[in-house]
């Protein structure tokens, strides 16, 4: 005969391991992630990174250990939204997105993605304060580059595509190919969607932003009152800056989209978070379909008139880097925010159906 406390032991045991399984089986089902990049200090209470509002304000009030990342994240289980930061740069951006992707914790395959971080801005595309939602990222990293110094007088630039001689020589060669991938495309219809839904949004216009664009009066776009606008993004982890390098920055984006895209932001961690996101999608653990960056201008990344690239550099480092460095961190809260809320606040609509095959305001 058996003794009564070894049953109970195999009964106690064959319990937790039925708890476990049921724990491992089921992940926790999530419907946002609010991706940003860097954060200052602590979640809240301080001086703001580009987590902090959505800390305190969406909110995020619980906090989840993730040592495989960057730093812990934020969870608000009524809404299903989680939040990320991911460490600054594309090394950074890709292996914190890589390692929440194939946490088991979590169920992201439903879950829409919203990037949301600031970014240096083209004049000639909009305004310090503005925020834009892209239909392609761009690399900036991958390529040859020749100083300008030593190249021939007839090149516009010293960055050329791998495979070829010349800047912007055609063909292109394909977009993902061994060197890496140049160019990721959004879904458009997604991106309408959100553009559509945040393009009236009230942006903050204060004396310093206005004191910023006073330079740029000869560039209609940049100097407008904050707006929302379609336009997309340039990532490398080298911050560039100046008229040049500018000129080379659309050419750049327009050469990798085939002429479909624009420059507007430049960032660092967009490609490299999209190349995380591209490969988890092949194992079926996220939707590529639901991805949304958006980037908010703290500074523009060539000079107005009065200035040069070095003294513009000068101004930003004196001042800690971006001269409108609050306006966008709010800008990419407010117009960010209202995607976020509308997918969580009526996820019977958007769990199966992706949002711009549903109409706004009806179950």
């Amino acid at each position: 005969m058996v003794p009564r406390f070894i049953l109970a032991a195999v009964a106690l045991l064959a319990v937790i391991t039925a708890s476990c399984a049921r724990a491992e089986a089921a992940p926790i089902p999530i419907r946002v992630v609010v991706v940003t990049t860097f954060e200052r200090g602590a979640d809240a209470g301080d001086a703001p990174g580009e987590f902090q509002y959505w800390v305190e304000r969406l909110p995020l009030p619980g906090t989840i250990a993730f040592p495989l990342g960057y730093r812990r994240l934020r969870y608000n289980p009524e809404r299903g939204v989680l939040g990320i930061v991911t460490g600054e740069g594309a090394e950074r951006g890709a292996a914190s997105i890589m390692a929440l992707g194939a946490d088991p914790r979590f169920d992201l395959s439903k879950a829409y993605w919203v990037i949301a971080g600031i970014a240096g801005v083209d004049p000639n595309a909009a305004s310090v304060g503005s925020a834009a939602w892209a239909n392609w990222v761009v690399n900036a990293d991958l390529g040859y580059e020749v100083d300008a110094r030593d190249m021939p007088p007839a090149w516009t630039t010293g960055v050329l595509p791998f495979e070829r001689r010349t800047p912007y020589e055609l063909p292109p060669i394909a977009a993902d190919s061994i060197h890496g991938q140049e160019a990721y495309r959004l879904n458009a219809r997604l991106v309408n969607w959100a553009y559509q839904l945040t393009a009236a949004t009230p942006l903050a216009d204060d004396a310093n932003l206005q004191r910023i664009r006073a330079a740029y009066e000869r560039f209609p776009n940049a100097a407008r009152a904050p707006f929302v606008l379609r336009g997309d993004s340039l990532c490398g982890d080298r911050f560039w800056i100046g008229t040049s390098m500018n000129t080379w920055a659309e050419g750049w984006v327009s050469y990798w989209t085939r002429g479909r895209g624009t420059f507007v932001m430049t960032a660092e961690e967009d490609a490299g978070i999209m190349q995380s996101l591209t490969f988890l999608a092949r194992a079926a653990r996220v939707d590529l379909h639901r991805i949304l960056v958006l980037r908010t201008a703290s500074d523009y990344d060539a000079p107005g008139d009065g200035e040069d690239a070095a003294s513009l550099l000068a101004h930003d480092a004196s001042s800690s880097g971006e001269s409108a460095y609050r306006e966008a961190l709010e800008a990419a809260y407010r117009v960010g925010s209202r995607v976020v809320n509308e997918l969580s606040e009526h996820w019977n609509r958007y769990r199966e159906r992706l949002p711009a095959a549903a109409a706004l305001g009806a179950e």
